[in-house]
């Protein structure tokens, strides 16, 4: 498998946890400290840095150092490349169900029964 087919499971498999899906959704908003990410939440700041690890190891964020604050940064680009991916099967799945469609509205066409006209009335 390819680094880029590697990394995109690692994004998958982060984001298939929901706690780490709601960390991601808080940082699409501002940068935020391990500490302000545990806030809502009632588990140990232990335990979400390690979400933010992994996280953090799939490419979805990074941390930089600001002073004494330690932000969590998400890292748009990744959903780049998740975005292109599913845009890549979403094309293929619309263009087999519009080749469904043609196949469909052809034999619609052929079980017509033949149009029978009234006959005119003589006046």
């Amino acid at each position: 498998m390819d680094g880029t087919g590697e990394q995109l499971n690692r994004v998958f498999a982060a984001l298939a946890d929901p706690t780490r899906r709601a960390l991601v959704a808080r940082l699409a908003a501002a940068d935020a400290t391990v500490s302000e990410l545990a806030e809502p939440y009632e588990m140990s700041l232990q335990a979400i840095s390690k979400h933010v690890k992994v996280l953090q190891d799939a490419g979805l964020v990074t941390r930089s150092r600001d002073a004494q604050r330690r932000p969590v940064h998400l890292d748009a680009e990744v959903f780049d490349l998740m975005t292109k991916w599913i845009e890549r099967y979403r094309r293929t799945a619309e263009q087999r169900y519009q080749r469904l469609d043609a196949v469909l509205a052809q034999l619609s066409e052929d079980d017509e029964p033949p149009r029978v006209h009234p006959p005119k009335e003589a006046s």
